[in-house]
This record gives C-alpha cells, structure tokens and sequence, in this order.
C-alpha cells in the first residue's frame, strides 16, 4: 500500500483527461520536468492576473475579450490548483496545532442575536 506522499500528482493530464501519477523519491527527470511544468504554470498564472487586473479595470472591454479572458482564467486556476493538492499530497502529515480556546467556537457579540 502507498502512502499519501509516496505518489506525485503530475501538472499535466493524461489520455482522456485522467490524472497522472509519478512515484518518485525526487530527483529525476520526470520530476525535475513536473517542477518547471509547475513553475511554468504559476508563472503564466500570475501574468494572467495582471492582464485580468487590467482588462477589468478597463470599462470598455467587449463581451468577446471578457469571454476570452474568463476561459483563459478558468484554465489557469485549474492548472495552478492541480499544483496545489500536487504540493498539498506531498507534505509530511502532522497533528494541526492546537489553538487556545478552540473548542469554545466563534464568540459573536450579543447584539448579533437581536
């Protein structure tokens, strides 16, 4: 049996869309090529952002360009969240730290209840 960290989601898909998997220890090439491939993509993600930021600001951008821009994004945030749980899965597990006064629950001042 595998453990949570034993198998690397890999930043690209395989046939028919599936998600490819690497088990690796680190090091070679598949994994030094998954590493750029996600470097790439964070990289483009912010780029991305920037544009965003600015098209957006624009108050004249047709509905076209808008379209575009929200496929482009949509891609994107898929890439760079198949990064994440890729980095996520390979993190050692740990207890969560314990937090004073977790157990209490969120204290709302009286008037929140009318």
């Amino acid at each position: 049996m595998t453990t949570h960290n034993e198998l690397r989601l890999l930043p690209w898909a395989g046939p028919e869309g599936k998600p490819c998997y690497l088990s690796t220890e680190g090091g070679g090439y598949l994994s030094r090529l998954a590493d750029s491939t996600e470097a790439s993509q964070l990289d483009v993600a912010g780029e991305l952002l920037e544009h965003a930021l600015e098209v957006l600001g624009d108050g004249e951008t047709d509905s076209n360009e808008l379209r575009l821009l929200g496929m482009d994004m949509a891609e994107s945030l898929s890439e760079v969240r198949r990064v994440a749980i890729s980095r996520g899965h390979r993190l050692p597990l740990t207890d969560p730290p314990a937090c004073e006064g977790a157990d209490e629950g969120p204290q709302l001042p009286a008037a929140a209840f009318g």
